[in-house]
């Protein structure tokens, strides 16, 4: 069975039409033209901002005419992350999909579920003729996953809605009705090239099968970084032997837990063999560390070639010894809510970049505005002890819950009336754009819900078939019900 012939029809083929058109963040292009086709096509009034967003407005059904307007939103971007052994173009190639049980699932990438089943959904709403609402808005956001650059900048006139359902979460029965606000931290290291030792025998270092995962909303789960599981083996190595390191690359996107990364070192000809050694020591006892949290975590070590030049040694013990101390992972827990994490770090990538420079990528995260500064500022501080250049982004505010929104009750009212259960209520630790909606629409009344999806923002990215049809029942019926809640 293909994506496209699964029910309900109309939200899976919107959703298999958007995995064919390339969309990773900052090169939306393709996908605001099929926005804008597909508006076009179905006779659905379309407009952009300068920043790139769109949004479709949809009249009110018969009699509905009065009722709030709905504003449906998610973002187009998607996170392009495929496995090393994975030829993929995600500028130029379709998201390869497939039906695994009750699973889509992507072959080797990202399956872009993140947040392309929530643009699916608000197109469905779009065209079909069968539903009973009020006036619908249905906005799509440019650049989320980079830093929700498509909300920051959103044109004041692009929404009228009073109420707005963001389709940007990941698991059924749970609506959310807060999130935590974000800021980014870069530390620059500068290094003088240096010549690498005809003595020494050249060694790389990787890690690969890490589960990574979300910044926000799995850094409670205690996965590995590769970018620390790297540094940490350097490291001790660096207690034994005299090492020279040529190369470290880690992790990509600022909102994943990295997964890969590897490093090139020197060390002395006589060392080769205690050194591979001790890698074989090292990986038994992280592996164990790692027990039952990551099953296909490999380490491996080879002999390459002597590099064109090596990091000089100041600077390369300076950024082993600051990424292996560096802060990464949960820092506190909501005291307001059960379970939920309030404060968190990711060390999140590790790139050698022009001018002699390397670039360390972090992002903080918190539900208390002062405490994601000040985990921002720790870092910041951490990494200028180690000679760095530190800089922040201009960061994002967190949504504080509104437990009186009318449209979280509505919301709650209708999934227990379809289901019989009643949903719960939560804040998420990942970033919504509803806080930045929030600060220009201060009227809106929000909540966030969506189907059950996995390892987003990795390759293991899958979405949970039967949910999608609860999803959408939901969805309709929320709909429904703001059009009749203005006759009462």
């Amino acid at each position: 069975m293909e994506v496209k012939d699964l029910k309900p029809e109309l939200i899976w083929q919107c959703f298999d039409e958007i995995t064919k058109v390339p969309r990773p963040s900052t090169h939306e292009e393709q996908i605001r033209t099929f926005l804008l086709d597909f508006a076009k096509k179905h006779g659905i009034e379309a407009k952009t901002d300068k920043t790139g967003n769109v949004v479709m407005r949809k009249p009110a059904t018969k009699g509905h005419e009065n009722a709030p307007t709905v504003v449906l939103q998610s973002h187009m971007d998607m996170v392009a992350e495929k496995n090393n052994d994975v030829k993929h173009d995600f500028l130029k190639d379709p998201i390869e999909t497939y039906v695994d049980g009750d699973w889509v699932k992507a072959r080797g990438t990202t399956l872009g579920a993140d947040n392309g089943i929530g643009m699916a959904a608000a197109m469905a709403v779009m065209i079909d003729d069968t539903l009973e609402h009020g006036p619908v808005e249905a906005l799509f956001t440019v650049n989320e996953e980079i830093g929700l650059e498509g909300a920051q900048n959103l044109g004041k006139d692009m929404i009228s809605g009073t109420m707005l359902l963001n389709l940007d979460s990941e698991d059924d029965g749970e609506i959310f009705v807060g999130c935590a606000g974000g800021i980014d931290t870069t530390a620059i290291f500068t290094y003088n090239r240096s010549f690498a030792p005809e003595n020494f025998k050249y060694l790389r270092v990787s890690v690969t099968g890490l589960l990574g995962g979300h910044s926000g909303g799995d850094i409670h789960l205690g996965r590995a970084n590769a970018n620390k599981v790297i540094a940490r083996f350097i490291w001790e190595c660096s207690q034994r032997w005299d090492i020279e390191v040529s190369t470290f690359d880690g992790g990509n996107l600022r909102n994943a837990i990295p997964r890969e990364a590897y490093a090139v070192f020197g060390i002395l000809s006589d060392h080769r063999e205690e050194v591979i050694r001790h890698l074989n020591k090292y990986a038994a006892a992280i592996r164990n560390e790692y027990e039952g949290v990551e099953p296909g975590m490999n380490l491996t070590i080879e002999e390459v070639e002597r590099p064109e030049f090596c990091i000089d040694s100041k600077t390369s013990l300076a950024l082993i010894r600051a990424l292996y101390s560096a802060p990464h992972g949960v820092i506190s827990m909501s005291r307001d809510l059960e379970n939920l994490v309030e404060t968190s770090t990711n060390l999140a990538a590790v790139k050698m970049i022009e001018d002699n420079k390397i670039k360390v990528t972090t992002s903080q995260r918190s539900s208390v505005e002062s405490r994601k500064n000040d985990i921002a500022g720790q870092v910041e501080a951490h990494f200028q002890l180690a000679g760095a250049e530190v800089s922040h982004s201009d960061g994002y505010p967190g949504w504080a819950p509104n437990m009186k929104s009318p449209i979280m009750r509505l919301s709650a009212e209708a999934y227990e009336e379809l289901f019989g259960v009643k949903p719960a209520i939560k804040a998420i630790h990942a970033g919504l754009e509803c806080g930045l909606f929030l600060s220009k629409y201060p009227h809106l009344d929000m909540v966030s819900f969506g189907p059950t999806m996995t390892g987003v923002h990795s390759p293991d990215e899958k979405l949970l078939i039967p949910t999608v049809e609860k999803f959408w029942r939901h969805l309709c019926r929320v709909l429904e019900k703001v059009a009749q809640s203005a006759e009462s």
